[in-house]
């Protein structure tokens, strides 16, 4: 997260944003921070001084409680299956731990960001009452789920991207985030590819092929700024859809999170 460039950005719409941010230059920001805090906990930090600051919008909020929901989803996810004994093979385990430690970055940001407005996490089933028998027993399992699960947060992000346009601070970081999915997804997709043997699981989505079928659903699109680019520069519907993610709607995402949702 880049905390200057939040600023600035805050300070374009806002000309006493260092103020407002608890009476802080620069320099004394990051001074009072780095004496106590390690750069991990700087986010959660800097997010909490941004809602002391800053009362979203009511459609931010609505915005960031969805986000905050999937990333409970995920957060406990991980921490389910990096706890469970024998389920992760030694040559993967820091590997899942990393993306469980950023699962709970994320949720501790969107915590700090909404504050007395945040959600209550749910209960989950991570079985989907039992499409997917023994998650946490079974190592194909689990990454088939995270694979799922991270695609899902990918476009779940860029799909709120154009409702958070009127509160900057919170658009970028929640672009960040949405980059930061990108990353486990594609070394997910990866991992299982591996383990199955199946070459035709690749880093990237290709047209809407992949399963569970709604984490997947209208990623064949060749449309993109009004234009259908199908053929520009020679390049094949194939590749024109691995190029771009394309945006889940609320709908879309919660009703794939809700097979997980118990309570």
């Amino acid at each position: 997260m880049n905390i200057f460039k939040i600023i600035d950005e805050i300070q374009k719409v806002d000309g006493d944003a260092v103020e407002r941010i608890e009476h802080a230059t620069r320099r004394s920001f990051m001074t009072k921070f780095s004496r106590s805090l390690s750069a991990a906990a700087i986010p959660t930090v800097f997010a909490t001084v941004v809602n002391k600051a800053y009362a979203q919008s009511a459609q931010a909020v609505d915005v960031l409680n969805y986000a905050l929901t999937l990333e409970y989803l995920e957060d406990e996810f991980y921490k389910k299956g990096n706890a469970a004994s024998g389920l992760i093979p030694a040559t993967y385990q820091n590997v899942f731990r990393q993306i469980g430690k950023h699962e709970t970055q994320h949720v501790n940001f969107l915590k700090g960001a909404l504050g007395t407005k945040a959600v209550g996490k749910p209960t989950f089933d991570f079985s989907a009452k039992g499409a997917f028998p023994n998650p946490f027993g079974n190592f194909d399992t689990f990454v088939f789920l995270s694979h799922a699960f991270e695609d899902t947060g990918v476009r779940a992000y860029k799909g709120q991207a154009g409702n958070l346009i009127n509160d900057p601070a919170i658009l970028e970081a929640a672009l960040q985030i949405h980059s930061i999915e990108a990353r486990p997804a594609a070394k997910a997709r990866a991992i299982l590819s591996t383990i199955r043997n199946a070459p035709n699981i690749k880093p990237w989505i290709t047209l809407s092929e992949g399963s569970p079928a709604p984490v997947y659903a209208g990623e064949n699109n060749t449309t993109q700024g009004g234009v259908d680019i199908t053929g520009i520069a020679g390049k094949s519907r194939e590749a024109i859809t691995e190029a771009f993610d394309e945006p889940l709607t609320k709908e879309q995402v919660l009703a794939i999170g809700g097979l997980f949702i118990t309570a």
